[in-house]
């Protein structure tokens, strides 16, 4: 994953994790803040790979959904 991506999707987190389902918010927490693989997610939920991919797949729409609608970061940032 891309560092800046990956630096913009933990601000997005931060910001929106309470809209996330409790599986999306505890999958991007261990992929994001504690910077573990898919593979090693999907090992310690005793899930596939596949299912994990899809998780972090939605979870990011979710996110970027978010702020494109409502644009709190944007405005954190001093942007309109």
């Amino acid at each position: 994953m891309n560092l800046e991506k990956n630096l913009f999707l933990a601000q997005l987190f931060d910001l929106y994790a309470p809209l996330l389902t409790d599986l999306q918010r505890s999958v991007m927490e261990e992929y994001l803040l504690k910077d573990l693989t898919i593979s090693e997610i999907a090992e310690n939920c005793g899930v596939s790979r596949q299912a994990i991919k899809d998780a972090v797949a939605k979870a990011e729409s979710k996110l970027l959904d978010y702020e494109n609608k409502l644009g709190f970061f944007k405005r954190l940032q001093g942007g309109k």
